[in-house]
This record gives structure tokens, sequence and C-alpha cells, in this order.
């Protein structure tokens, strides 16, 4: 089965870059072009592609709003941010937003088809160590920065402690590889526990696990469990 997706993007010469890299490979095809926010979320409705390419910078409605209204419909669509520099603050705010995560702009097509099609398979491990890096530089910037963390959300203590151990492991940007590894398991333990800790949590990936642990302080940037 082929990767439907949907491309948004305020930049006509950008989106086309995109189409001709993608339309190549026999598994993917470009089913809609949206040049903001807003027709973002009204294509995305009526397409449903597997994946959107979301820029952050449109007019009108900006691609962090759009994502959050994608994720918020509840469609199986996955949503990668379209970032112009490595560590852009919107990139952060995108992976809030509920994106399963981001990509330069000037990516390489090897790399942009495999994130696709990671994303696509519902695995959605879009470099999760990138991401960490991402919110190591982030997180000490933001309003919230060096207050107290408050109590555990009441969802953590459903997590036996191996779960818990894994989150942390996901949360460090480790893969299943790594994690099995390191902690002298089987991988196929590894992901059984982490969907366990997605499901229990209510995350759509590996991502958004990495932006819990940071949002509800259970890990702090610049440090490893």
């Amino acid at each position: 089965m082929s990767i439907s997706i949907l491309l948004a993007d305020d930049q006509a010469m950008l989106r086309l870059g995109f189409r001709l890299v993608l339309e190549a490979e026999n598994d993917m095809r470009v089913v809609g072009e949206a040049g903001d926010g807003k027709a973002a979320v009204s294509m995305t409705a009526a397409l449903r592609p597997d994946v959107v390419l979301m820029d952050v910078r449109m007019p009108g409605m900006d691609g962090i709003e759009a994502t959050r209204r994608v994720v918020a419909a509840g469609t199986a669509t996955r949503v990668l941010i379209l970032t112009t520099f490595d560590l852009d603050e919107y990139a952060y705010e995108g992976l809030r937003a509920g994106a399963s995560g981001f990509l330069l702009k000037d990516v390489p097509p090897a790399e942009l088809l495999s994130a696709i099609r990671a994303v696509a398979s519902g695995d959605a491990v879009v470099a999760p160590s990138v991401t960490r890096r991402l919110l190591d530089a982030f997180v000490p910037h933001l309003p919230h920065a060096g207050s107290a963390a408050g109590p555990a959300p009441p969802e953590v203590s459903r997590l036996t402690a191996r779960e818990f151990e894994i989150l942390l492991e996901v949360a460090a940007g480790l893969s299943n590889t790594e994690i099995a590894a390191k902690l002298v398991l089987a991988e196929a333990t590894v992901k059984t526990h982490v969907g366990r800790v997605l499901a229990k949590l209510q995350l759509r990936d590996r991502v958004q696990a990495v932006v819990y642990a940071y949002e509800h302080g259970l890990v702090h940037p610049g440090t490893r469990p």
C-alpha cells in the first residue's frame, strides 16, 4: 500500500521540490498541497492522508495550531513538522502540539523518506535523540523553567517499576535495541513495555513520550537517567 502525504507549506517551490522527491518513490503519493494552516486542517479532514509534512511559519493559521487541530481530530494522520533551523523553538511547540517529529527543510532525501515511512508505519521513531537535544536546548528558556516540579500526574502510578524505567530510557532518546542492551532484556520485551507505557499514558508515540517526561519533570535538561 502506498503512503498518502499532504504537503503544507506557503512556498510553492518547496512543495514542488518535496513532491518530486516523494512521487519518485513507488510507495508514496502526494494527495494534496496546502498553502496555509487553515487549508492544511480542512484538507486533512477531507483527504485523511497518512502523513502531513507541516511547515510552521505560514500566513493566517500557523503550522503549530494546524498540527494541534489535526491531532485533536483523532484521525490516524501523523504530522511531521518542517523547520528551517535545527533548534527552532517552533519545532518544540510543534512536538507539544502533537507532532510525531520534526525535519529540517534541507533534510537529505533519504532521511526524509525514512522518516515518513517510520511515521506512516506507526513506529513513529523519528530521531528521538534529536528530539531530546531539542528539548535540552529549549526547556531551560521556557517560562516554567526552574520552577519546582509538581507531583507526578496520576497516570504515572499505573506504570510498573520496569515500565517507568523504560519511559526514562525512551526519554533519554534510546532506541529499543539500546534499551535492551542497557537493561539486559530481549528487544521484543522492550517493545512490549514501550507499547504498554504509551497505552497507559495515552501517548501517540515515542516522541510524545519524550515530551511528556520533560513536561512533567520526570527528566531534566542535561541529565540522563
